[in-house]
């Protein structure tokens, strides 16, 4: 008999893949809402600042060549905030991560990742036919370096997320150096959240051949549906990308968006405030255990109650947030909820006080 096409499918790819969180349109349709509180997906509830919406507009009207190979713009306007460190760019942190793992994994090669944490890196790696191992956070949610550096000594790639998507949690610079100083191989800390917490790594690039700092926009800027990811990588490494990288990745419109937001510092500032503020209120006035943290979103502890079930009855009162019983290594008891519009957050503390 001649085998099914399907057959022919690596098995990584017949089931599981990435959990996305629900959809608004869904919950409003079965519950009868005319507007529902999207928590779920750590995204800013603002529309991206005129300056980006602008440089996009603009950027629209040269679509018909292909995008530049360099990044030059977004690079150069990163390099004014930030320093002369050496970056790579692609679409979204996903994009990042894709290429990183592509220049560096091969099949068998060995890959470390703290968790709980975004389940991606583990699906990036065993695309690439690396093998995952993880390594358990410490009760408190926070990277135990000794067990890190046992498990990471001699892996190709370990994976740390600071602060830490679901957790919230910000590991210390120190730790991370400690970490880079025992390992021998390359650690990518991902720092998608990092705008909102009190931490910068950065200084540690200047001690550290074997440290990648992956960035994005979505977050902190508003531009999650541009997919603009970059990273901060040792100079040695540059090359090394671009080899690797999708040709034409990152597409012009959203290079443009992306320099037109970095312009505007006082958006991204007037976000940080909100996310600080409610994120203090969240935590005093949650009755439910919560996570302390430093990102856009808080992790709470419903038990006994699992996080699946609280997702669900939340969603009847027009709160959408995310269950975390997705993410390696968390218990079934998690939920993790977005700081959006105050509208939203107001109407989130109301359903979460009566659930």
């Amino acid at each position: 008999m001649k085998p099914s096409p399907r057959s022919l499918v690596r098995s990584c790819f017949l089931d599981g893949g990435y959990v996305f969180a629900g959809k608004a349109e869904d919950i409003a349709e079965r519950y009868g809402f005319s507007e529902v509180a999207r928590l779920a997906s750590n995204e800013n509830p603002s529309p991206p600042s005129d300056s980006a919406q602008a440089a996009a507009q603009e950027a629209i009207l040269s679509c018909n060549r292909y995008p530049g190979t360099t990044h030059e713009e977004l690079i150069k306007k990163l390099q004014e905030i930030y320093g002369s460190y050496p970056v790579v760019a692609g679409a979204g942190m996903d994009g990042v991560i894709e290429t990183l793992v592509r220049a560096l994994i091969t099949s068998g090669d060995s890959v470390v990742i703290s968790s709980p944490t975004f389940s991606f890196y583990g699906l990036a790696v065993t695309a690439q036919g690396g093998k995952v191992g993880y390594v358990p956070r410490n009760a408190s949610y926070e990277v135990d370096p000794e067990s890190f550096i046992a498990a990471a000594r001699d892996a190709k790639l370990s994976f740390i997320c600071s602060p830490n998507n679901p957790t919230g949690t910000v590991t210390p610079p120190e730790v991370i150096a400690s970490i880079l100083e025992n390992i021998n191989g390359i650690l990518f800390l991902d720092n998608a959240y990092v705008e909102f917490s009190d931490v910068d790594y950065l200084p540690l690039l200047d001690r550290y051949e074997n440290l990648i700092i992956g960035r994005t926009m979505s977050k902190v800027y508003g531009l999650a549906g541009f997919r603009v990811g970059y990273a901060f990588v040792p100079e040695w490494f540059r090359p090394c990308y671009m080899r690797a990288e999708t040709p034409f990745a990152l597409n012009a419109v959203s290079e443009a968006a992306a320099v037109g937001a970095l312009s505007d510092t006082a958006y991204a500032d007037r976000y940080i405030a909100h996310v600080t503020r409610w994120r203090r209120r969240f935590s005093d006035e949650i009755p439910y255990p919560v996570a302390p943290g430093g990102a856009n979103f808080v992790m709470i502890d419903l038990a006994p109650r699992t996080g699946k079930e609280a997702m669900d009855a939340l969603a009847k009162k027009g709160v959408l947030v995310r269950s975390c019983e997705s993410f390696p290594g968390l218990g079934e008891t998690f939920i993790r909820v977005s700081i959006g519009a105050d509208w939203e957050c107001e109407r989130f503390l109301s359903a979460i006080v009566s659930l």
